[in-house]
């Protein structure tokens, strides 16, 4: 058997699961299970012990291998695990070397668990060279690693690094040789991908790198960006966007709160007004566009107050699609040290902001009824429009086709084709 990648988490760790199951098969591993983690939350990390037992319950002659950002930033909880064999690091997981080391100790027997480096010490991102994306009609391409911002809630520069670029032409070459493979759409994926550049000679911006994606590779059929942060965003960027049609009309925005008070204790660099200002600039230069975003409910010190100013941001902002967070402390983590709310009032206010997300959805769903979308089929019965909304297709059809089809209808979650 080969080796199978079990993915928790961001679209930059689906990206990097191709590269682990490539490096990984390269270094002479088989039957081989790699539990690539999350640490965003402590649920993610609860998550990815829970598949980890269950995965040894179900494989048990297998060797299981766990990595990501909770590997990184927790080496010795999972080491700790009987159900593991081996812990290996953000830095190693996409490396011949790293796979080299893990392969030779396993042949060695009693070498150290854990093999983890200082994330810190890396400072370069290389082009992954990646072919194509096992089960996904869209393709990924990693632009951008790590991140220079301290979000006080947040654990994952410890797990990622200080930020660092991809250079443009090795993007853009991963771009075209991945459309030569018939993807339709190719996604942007990064920790903080509008910091693109800060690195580079020149320092060029996310939107330069856009433009040139777009010059060099005019057989592109879509590309779309994955999370973004508003006040990182430069002039050629929103330049693309309003008038290049192949750049997706849906950003997801990196906003977590809707109160200055709170925005200020998360140590983010937007205000509220901001976020609005940002939304309605965007929607006057292309009118098609939704908003997806992330919301965290409960950080600390949070008052009813500030949570209504998140909760009515979600209409102000025109917020569509939502990924709500119940605040979880990360230790380490500035956030963690601050005065907690009970996980009841954090849970209930998170139940709230996705009642509102659906109420949101439910609105863009309605607006869609009659209309014709141009379709990814991402699966012989679903897909995803140009906005990334969920179609369930009339019809079934191979994945990576892009179909125009009427919508009948929706059902509260996705919408109907005819």
């Amino acid at each position: 058997m080969s080796v199978d990648v079990v993915t928790f988490g961001c679209r930059l760790n689906a990206a990097e699961s191709e590269v682990i199951r490539r490096e990984a098969e390269r270094a002479g591993f088989a039957d081989t299970v790699v539990v690539n983690t999350c640490a965003v939350t402590a649920e993610a990390v609860r998550q990815a012990r829970q598949a980890i037992r269950a995965l040894r319950r179900e494989r048990p002659g297998a060797k299981i291998v766990v990595t990501g950002c909770a590997a990184q930033t927790e080496p010795d909880t999972f080491a700790a695990m009987p159900e593991a064999d081996r812990v290996i690091g953000n830095a190693e997981k996409l490396s011949a070397a790293g796979w080299a080391q893990a392969r030779a100790a396993f042949d060695l027997g009693d070498a150290p668990k854990a093999i983890v480096s200082d994330i810190m010490a890396v400072r370069q991102s290389a082009a992954h060279l990646v072919e194509a994306f096992a089960g996904r009609s869209r393709a990924f391409v990693q632009v951008q690693n790590g991140c220079d911002h301290r979000c006080t809630f947040c654990i994952i520069p410890y797990g990622r690094g200080n930020s660092r670029s991809v250079p443009m032409g090795a993007v853009v070459e991963d771009v075209r040789r991945l459309v030569a493979n018939d993807y339709r759409e190719i996604v942007l994926t990064g920790v903080d991908i509008t910091s693109y550049g800060a690195d580079l000679p020149g320092v060029p911006k996310l939107g330069t790198l856009v433009r040139q994606i777009l010059k060099h590779v005019p057989e592109l059929k879509r590309l779309r960006l994955s999370s973004i942060d508003t006040v990182e965003v430069d002039r050629d960027l929103l330049d693309a966007f309003a008038t290049d049609g192949r750049v997706m009309p849906h950003l997801h925005l990196s906003l977590q709160a809707g109160d200055d008070l709170i925005l200020k204790r998360m140590k983010r660099r937007h205000s509220r007004g901001d976020a609005i200002a940002f939304c309605n600039t965007v929607r006057a230069l292309r009118p098609d566009v939704v908003f997806g975003a992330d919301l965290i409910a409960g950080f600390p010190t949070e008052t009813e107050a500030m949570f209504q100013n998140s909760l009515a941001l979600v209409e102000e902002c025109g917020l569509t699609h939502l990924h709500v967070f119940p605040f979880s402390p990360r230790p380490g983590t500035p956030a963690a040290r601050m005065p907690q709310l009970d996980y009841a009032t954090v849970k209930e206010r998170a139940a709230r902001l996705r009642r509102r997300g659906a109420l949101t959805l439910a609105r863009h769903l309605d607006a869609e009824i009659g209309a014709t979308r141009r379709v990814l089929t991402e699966s012989r019965d679903a897909g995803r429009t140009e906005q990334f909304t969920k179609v369930s297709l009339g019809t079934p059809a191979a994945p990576g086709r892009i179909l125009d089809l009427k919508i009948a209808g929706h059902d509260g979650r996705q919408l109907l084709a005819a």
